[in-house]
């Protein structure tokens, strides 16, 4: 029996790649999502995915996912995408609250679901984000809810270490998704100006005048299931494509 892989948000950009990547490793890919259609669409795309339904918002999810294992699982990614609602100074705070619930409690209940079924070696990967750890006025829900999974990440690495399982915080920079389209959208209408100039002052926040892409955050995932990845346990990998200038 193949070891198993879940990907919570498996039909958004970043977890169709991983999906795709995880796949090619010779992975079981149990791909987790919220609508029906997205799974689908998902499985024409990659016909050997196992799909699931299911709300990592709730607490039924919990069940629903761990239904679906079925031997041993190598790997956890949860990667949810978040509201986009804002700066701090209008975000709703049930934009704040629903966030958190998505990133740290969503990470929480995937773990509870496969944690009979992780052995030496598993990993457990949380796909953050660079504003949790670079503040920006634009987008007060990515920034908040990444940093408390930061924190949840480094948890957990000290809970699960004793039975040689680590988990991993993975932090893109912004990419060219229509998530980030939209959080570009408002920071456009605020500064009067158009969205694609507001993606190529984000490309000019980084050293090498990139956004990260999809691709590249499936490849650090798939990167973490090699036997060295252990020396990383609780360490977060910043894919900013060298946006970051604070110290450490």
């Amino acid at each position: 029996m193949k070891d198993t892989a879940v990907v919570v948000g498996a039909s958004g950009a970043f977890g169709r790649a991983i999906v795709s990547r995880l796949l090619e490793r010779g992975l079981e890919v149990v791909a987790v999502a919220r609508t029906r259609d997205a799974l689908d669409a998902l499985r024409l795309e990659h016909p050997g995915v196992r799909i699931c339904q299911a709300d990592i918002g709730q607490d039924a999810a919990e069940a629903v996912i761990r239904e679906q294992l079925r031997g041993p699982v190598r790997m956890l990614v949860h990667g949810p995408g978040v509201p986009v609602a804002g700066g701090a100074a209008e975000v709703p705070t049930a934009a704040i609250t629903e966030a958190v619930n998505l990133k740290v409690n969503g990470l929480l209940r995937l773990v509870r679901a496969a944690d009979q079924r992780l052995t030496a070696g598993s990993r457990l990967v949380a796909i953050g984000g660079h504003y949790g750890f670079e503040p920006t006025a634009y987008a007060a829900t990515a920034g908040v809810a990444n940093a408390a999974l930061a924190n949840l990440v480094r948890q957990l690495s000290w809970t699960y270490g004793p039975r040689r399982v680590t988990a991993h915080l993975i932090a893109p920079g912004p990419a060219d998704t229509d998530r980030l389209r939209k959080v570009a959208a408002g920071r456009a209408a605020s500064a009067g100006t158009s969205v694609d100039t507001v993606l190529d002052q984000m490309r000019a926040d980084s050293a090498i005048g990139a956004l990260t892409t999809p691709g590249q955050v499936a490849w650090a995932v798939a990167m973490l299931l090699d036997a060295e990845a252990d020396a990383l346990a609780g360490s977060t990998l910043m894919l900013d494509s060298g946006r970051r200038r604070g110290l450490p």
